[in-house]
C-alpha cells in the first residue's frame, strides 16, 4: 500500500520542480502542444497538406493584402497551405526524433554498460571503434551512406541511430566506472550476483539518469538534422511533408515570398528550443553534480 503513496508524492514534487522552473514549464508547454498536433493532424490541419491548386499559388499569410483566413500562413509554389503542411510535418520531425534517439541510445547505453563494467581488451576495443566514429564528421558520414542506400523515413532513422550511438557509449562508460565501484556492487560480487544481475539491477538504474538527459536534449539536435538532410534532399522526399523539405522549396521564394520558408523554420526554432529548455530542466533535476552546485 506505500508504494503508489510514494510514487504518487515523487511525481508531485517533480511537478512542483517543473512549475517552479519558468524554462521548465515553457519547455512541457512547448513540447506537449507539439506532440499534441503531431497525433491529431489530421483533425487540426484545415486543408489536405498535399493538395496543389495553382489558382491559389504564393497566397501571402491572411493579414497581408491578398491573403484570406483560408489559408491563414499562406500558399507555397504550388498552391499548398503552409499551415497544413507545417501540422503535418510535426509527424515526421517527431517520429524522426524520437526513433532514431532510440535506436542510437539502445546501443549506446549496451555497449557503454559493456566497456565500463568489463574493462579490458573488451573496453579498448569499443572505445576504438568510438574514436574512429568521432573522427568522421557525423554529416559527412550520413550524407555518404544516405547517397549510396538512398533516401527514405526508415533508412535515414537507421543513419541518424547509427551515427549518433557513440555520445550515449563514452557518458555511460564513465558513469559505470565510478558506479561498479561502491559498495553496494561489490557487496552483490561478494554474495555471488551473477554480471547480468549486477549490470541491471545494480549499475543501470543508477546511471539511467543520464540517459534520459542525454536523450531528451537529442532529440533537437536529431530534428535539426533531419531538417538539414530534408533541406539537402536526402532526408524525407515528397510526397511525405518535412519542415526540412519546406525550408528548400521555400528558399528560393525568400525575396518575394518569404513566408514558405520562414513560417517552417520558426516551426524547427520552437519546437528545439522546447525539447532543449524541458531536457535542461531534466538535467538539473536528475544530475546529482548540478544539485550539489544548487
Amino acid at each position: 500500500m506505500g508504494k503508489p503513496v510514494q510514487q504518487t508524492g515523487q511525481f508531485g514534487r517533480f511537478a512542483r520542480m517543473l512549475f517552479k522552473s519558468k524554462t521548465g514549464t515553457i519547455g512541457l508547454i512547448i513540447v506537449v502542444a507539439v506532440v499534441f498536433m503531431s497525433l491529431f493532424a489530421g483533425v487540426i490541419a484545415p486543408h489536405d497538406p498535399a493538395k496543389t491548386q495553382a489558382a491559389k499559388r504564393l497566397k501571402p499569410p491572411m493579414w497581408m493584402e491578398g491573403g484570406s483566413s483560408v489559408n491563414p500562413l499562406g500558399t507555397d509554389n504550388l498552391g499548398r497551405d503552409v499551415l497544413s503542411r507545417i501540422i503535418y510535418g510535426s509527424q515526421v520531425s517527431l517520429m524522426v526524433g524520437i526513433c532514431a534517439v532510440i535506436l542510437a541510445g539502445a546501443i549506446g547505453v549496451i555497449l557503454g554498460l559493456v566497456s565500463g563494467y568489463y574493462g579490458g581488451w573488451i573496453d579498448s576495443i569499443i572505445m576504438r571503434t568510438v574514436d574512429a566514429f568521432l573522427a568522421i564528421p557525423n554529416i559527412l558520414f550520413m550524407l555518404v551512406i544516405l547517397a549510396v542506400l538512398g533516401p527514405s523515413l526508415m533508412t535515414l532513422i537507421l543513419v541518424l541511430g547509427f551515427t549518433n550511438w557513440v555520445k550515449y557509449a563514452r557518458i555511460i562508460r564513465s558513469e559505470v566506472l565510478g558506479v561498479k565501484e561502491r559498495d553496494y556492487v561489490k557487496a552483490a560480487r561478494t554474495v555471488g550476483a551473477s554480471h547480468r544481475r549486477i549490470i541491471l539491477t545494480h549499475i543501470l538504474p543508477n546511471v539511467i539518469s543520464s540517459f534520459i538527459v542525454v536523450s531528451t536534449l537529442s532529440v533537437a539536435t536529431t530534428i535539426i538534422a533531419e531538417a538539414s538532410l530534408s533541406f539537402l534532399g536526402l532526408g524525407i522526399q515528397p510526397p511525405a511533408v518535412s519542415w526540412g523539405g519546406m525550408l528548400s522549396d521555400g528558399r528560393q521564394y525568400l525575396a518575394t515570398s518569404w513566408w514558405v520558408a520562414t513560417f517552417p523554420g520558426i516551426a524547427i526554432t520552437i519546437t528545439v528550443l522546447g525539447i532543449m529548455f524541458l531536457g535542461d530542466w531534466l538535467r538539473d533535476v536528475l544530475d546529482p553534480r548540478m544539485k550539489a552546485r544548487k
